[in-house]
């Protein structure tokens, strides 16, 4: 047997460290691999020789497979690095493959979002390029849920289930006073507005909140917003309003971004939509207006996790290790939906190459003619994903995760 190496890629989510434990469930019960190594920090790790092996902390940390599934964001570390194109810098590349003929490597798994497939992408050409045996295989995750060729993706569910739960928390907490205001709230999705989409699972049947749900996907007018805002105060003291952090008007032009701050991977860095609606209601209506940025605590809430998300997302770390076994290279690991009542779905496998770099949008269809609310086929589609709840162990009053003193102390 020889061995295998994982990383993690891009930001954390809830279910990331699930999908690494599949990886290792599958290799425990089928002897695949004699070692499972860990990159540090993503593909840095392995250009950098810095890396744990997994297989030792199984054997010395008791329940390690199982703790991993229920802690936050990503164990191995993360990076945001960007693969150049072999012709532009082939020394990468040799240094990569390099590592793995030195440790004896012959699979490598990519946990990370769109960037991160492209990373997989662009290894799997190189390696069929110079006829190594090295297979390389994506495995899905991002609380945007904007990856195509999947259903949905992994962290998204238990990211959905932490909005819609703070959505409905925040309504008790607007409802005590008989003032009329407008709470904001921002929510991730540069491009997609999936989980934004999902803060309309808060509603019951006492609480319409959010009253209003604005999405990438269908031009914001701020006017109209104004206008929304201004007829259902008439008829109510509390307005919630939850709103993409990547809103933008019939010209693309988004609401409220710094366009001239690009990441590492040319993307606008996105801020401020939430204030800058906040403003613009305050001065035009002159009630009370908060606003309020979830940020990165949608990102990592395992005491708000999805049962459901994390029992997929260890089974597309195993079907991952089922490719690479079967002798697949350049494919992602996928899940596709069956049914809908009762839910079902199937995993499998789809070419790298037709998912990097590509967008899955809300569909328009699923957003009703004005562009400020959600129809009753998103909330189909979203239910089932934050079902169930994760079990976790508490001490003192706080949950325990795996140590990452690794990460710490680098």
């Amino acid at each position: 047997m020889k061995n295998a190496i994982i990383a993690q890629s891009g930001g954390p989510t809830v279910a990331i460290n699930a999908s690494l434990a599949g990886v290792l469930n599958y290799n425990i019960k089928n002897g695949i691999f004699e070692n499972v190594y860990g990159s540090l920090n993503g593909i840095t790790g392995i250009l950098e020789d810095r890396f744990i092996n997994l297989s030792e902390k199984i054997n010395e940390i008791d329940g390690f497979v199982e703790k991993l599934v229920v802690t936050p964001a990503m164990y191995l570390g993360s990076c945001r690095y960007k693969m150049p194109l072999p012709e532009d810098n082939k020394e990468i590349y040799e240094k990569i493959f390099d590592f793995f003929k030195k440790n004896d490597i012959d699979a490598f798994f990519y946990i990370g979002g769109n960037d991160s497939m492209d990373t997989v992408d662009r290894l799997s050409k190189y390696a069929a390029s110079i006829n190594s045996d090295v297979r390389v295989i994506g495995i899905p995750k991002t609380i945007d849920n904007d990856l195509v060729h999947i259903d949905h993706t992994p962290g998204f569910g238990s990211a959905a289930k932490y909005v819609a739960t703070s959505i409905l928390e925040m309504a008790h907490d607007t409802y005590i006073y008989h003032v009329k205001s407008v709470t904001i709230v921002e929510i991730m999705g540069r491009d997609a507005g999936w989980l934004t989409a999902a803060s309309a699972l808060a509603r019951n049947e006492y609480s319409k909140a959010p009253h209003l749900i604005y999405l990438p996907e269908a031009a914001f007018d701020a006017k109209e917003c104004v206008e929304d805002v201004k007829a259902l105060l008439e008829k109510q003291d509390d307005v919630i309003i939850a709103i993409s952090e990547g809103i933008r008007d019939k010209d693309g032009n988004y609401f409220s971004a710094s366009e001239s701050k690009l990441d590492k991977f040319g993307h606008v860095q996105l801020s401020g939509a939430g204030k800058a609606l906040e403003h613009l209601i305050a001065n035009e209506i002159g009630c009370k207006v908060r606003s309020v940025e979830l940020n990165i605590l949608q990102r990592c809430a395992t005491h708000q996790a999805s049962l459901t998300d994390l029992e997929e997302s260890v089974k597309l770390g195993e079907k991952a290790c089922e490719l690479a076994k079967d002798g697949k290279t350049g494919l992602m690991a996928t899940i596709t939906r069956t049914s809908d009542k009762p839910y079902e779905v199937v995993y499998g496998g789809h070419p790298v190459c037709e998912i990097a770099n590509g967008v899955k949008a809300v569909p328009r269809e699923w957003i009703n003619e004005r562009g400020n609310d959600v129809t009753e086929e998103m909330l189909t589609y979203l239910k089932p994903l934050i079902k169930g709840e994760a079990k976790l162990e508490y001490v003192d009053g706080l949950p325990q995760y795996l140590d990452v003193t690794h990460l710490i102390n680098q």
